[in-house]
């Protein structure tokens, strides 16, 4: 029987997982040398890409020295702590990746807390040991502190290092000393990582993951933690609500390289995909179909922010997207819900607008872009947090906050970030950065980034984590800027943009098409202003010197996604089409 070891890889946000991946792949030589080969082999997602980030799980198998290593890429981004807890159920050990000059981040902290809990056996990995400044020793010592603070256990303290630089293909045991490839690193798993044990006994598998095919429909995934799974055999699944039901597995799957080899058994151990299961949800089990037997349930953490979801019934509604129905709308939604486990929708009274509940505007604005992608026109309000009564009291969601920022601008990071009732924890010198840290509520998170880096020139590094619910902490007190709207439906014209440039900044080019009700721009003082922008020059023949001179137009203000949900306000929504991004007023008479 093959020894199997399950490893997953933590990391945060850019600090190489998915490049280190990457080069396992080159080592153990699974990719056919005759293909094209592309960077950053996991991030298959447009998104991803384009963001630099793991969003989704994914699994990837290599064999070396004859020992089967599962390798799971796991997302860095605490919105979707859903995908981590699910992840490290399947393993057996962590590769912690950790920036050299960097070291560990908030967000790490978040999914090393939740192997450490489960008591997976870490490996530590010091990656970029090539970059300027770099402090490959103390990031060490930093990893060791965190890990002890973390109530690691005397065996997952003496956890084995390597350093090393994922783009430049090399691992060793001594940051000093550069090897030609990463074999340290494959030895150092064989070596450290407990192998996956094979439990006698009635099988027993948790789903942890989900896949979808067009043609096979939902694709189980999980890891099997005892006994055997047959292909073409009757098993029992294990639902939520404590009922059984007779499911048969038609194709049993596992992981190889890239890709996945069909088999007709799978040992405990082994991370497996299972074909021909319907109605299935994660952590289902199953089981024994004689004595059904349910492995202890996934818990997930809960959703902290919310945002309504309508149809689009802008002017401009149906010009640009395929799918605009409610229908569609609502089977979108719920088809999300089967794969995205962080993710809840709740219908409201009116059968076209709904409640979606997620982790963190990050979150939501993935699927919303997804959405958009795939040709959706809908409507989304402004994110809002959710406050709960907890034994009797307000409470509401708060966020470990931390920024690195240069000295001469780290006042304005903390004006800023008190203004919205944040609480300084930290503040040490990190390299020729400041790093603070804050503890502040989830709610005077939005809108935060744009501001903080406005005032910083765009110098800030800002990371935010859940943490936990704490008492109510009173509104705000904002300078809020009023919006410019469009009173007229047409073609914004340049003269009519440059007569009102100096009440404010817009969000459109002349020629643009706006409709009545739209944001075009943000007014200077707080109060909202209606203005034509379709109005032209009246032309006359009379000419006088000097005022014909071309009009000087700023440029526009171009906001992302993001920025957008971030920006609007409570008497607004923000239209999203496959096309374009508007933002409008609910009631504009």
């Amino acid at each position: 029987m093959q020894s199997i070891r399950n490893i997953a890889i933590i990391a945060h946000v850019d600090h190489g997982k998915t490049t280190l991946v990457d080069k396992i792949i080159d080592q153990a030589k699974i990719l056919d040398d005759r293909k094209e080969r592309t960077d950053l082999l996991l991030d298959n997602n447009d998104l991803e890409r384009e963001r630099g980030i793991t969003i989704l799980s994914k699994n990837v198998s290599v064999n070396y020295k004859d020992v089967k290593i599962n390798v799971i890429d796991t997302p860095g981004h605490a919105d979707f702590g859903g995908e981590v807890e699910r992840v490290l159920k399947m393993a057996d050990g962590v590769l912690l990746l950790v920036d050299a000059f960097e070291g560990p981040m908030p967000q790490t902290r978040f999914v090393l807390g939740k192997a450490i809990e489960l008591g997976l056996t870490p490996i530590v990995v010091v990656n970029k040991v090539d970059k300027e400044n770099c402090t490959p020793d103390l990031v060490h010592e930093k990893v060791f502190d965190l890990m002890f603070a973390l109530d690691a256990t005397e065996d997952q303290l003496d956890f084995t290092t390597i350093y090393g630089s994922a783009k430049n293909g090399w691992m060793s045991t001594d940051w000093q000393e550069p090897t030609d490839n990463i074999i340290s690193l494959l030895d150092a798993v064989i070596e450290s990582i407990p192998e996956a044990p094979y439990r006698e006994g009635t099988p027993q598998m948790q789903i942890t993951s989900l896949d979808f095919s067009a043609f096979t429909g939902r694709i189980a995934i999980g890891r099997v933690y005892r006994g055997d799974l047959e292909e073409n055999k009757d098993y029992m699944l294990c639902k939520a609500d404590g009922s059984t039901k007779k499911v048969r597995i038609k194709e049993l799957h596992v992981f190889e390289g890239m890709g996945k080899a069909k088999v007709s058994k799978v040992r405990s151990g082994d991370i497996c995909a299972i074909t021909g299961i319907e109605d299935f949800e994660i952590g289902d089990t199953i089981a024994d179909l004689e004595n059904p037997d349910a492995l202890p349930r996934i818990e997930v953490d809960q959703p902290t922010m919310s945002m309504l979801f309508t149809i689009n019934n802008s002017p401009f509604f149906g010009k640009e997207g395929k799918f605009v129905t409610s229908r569609h709308l609502r089977d979108r939604l719920f088809k999300e819900m089967e794969k995205n486990l962080a993710l809840r929708v709740d219908e409201t009274d009116t059968e076209d607008k709904f409640n979606v509940f997620g982790r963190g505007v990050l979150h939501l604005s993935v699927l919303i872009e997804t959405m958009r992608r795939e040709g959706y026109e809908l409507q989304v309000g402004r994110p809002q947090v959710i406050v709960k009564e907890i034994d009797g009291v307000k409470s509401e969601p708060y966020e470990t906050l931390s920024i690195d920022v240069p000295e001469d601008v780290a006042s304005k990071a903390i004006n800023l970030v008190s203004l919205r009732k944040g609480d300084l924890l930290v503040m040490e010198p990190k390299g020729d950065l400041q790093h603070l840290e804050f503890t502040i509520p989830s709610r005077g998170l939005i809108g935060l980034r744009n501001k903080i880096l406005t005032a910083t020139a765009g110098q800030a590094i800002i990371n935010h984590r859940f943490s936990e619910y704490g008492p109510y902490k009173g509104d705000f007190s904002e300078d809020t800027k009023g919006a410019i709207v469009s009173s007229e439906t047409g073609k914004a014209t340049a003269y009519a943009i440059d007569r009102l440039q100096d009440r404010g900044r817009f969000f459109i080019d002349p020629n643009q098409e706006i409709y009545k009700g739209q944001v075009v721009g943000e007014n200077s003082k707080d109060t909202d202003m209606a203005v034509n922008l379709i109005k032209g020059k009246k032309l006359t023949n009379v000419r006088a010197s000097g005022s014909d001179d071309g009009v000087k137009i700023a440029p526009k203000i171009d906001f992302s996604l993001e920025e957008c949900m971030e920006y609007i306000r409570d008497d607004e929504y923000l239209e999203v089409t496959p096309a374009s991004l508007r933002m409008r007023k609910i009631d504009f008479r």
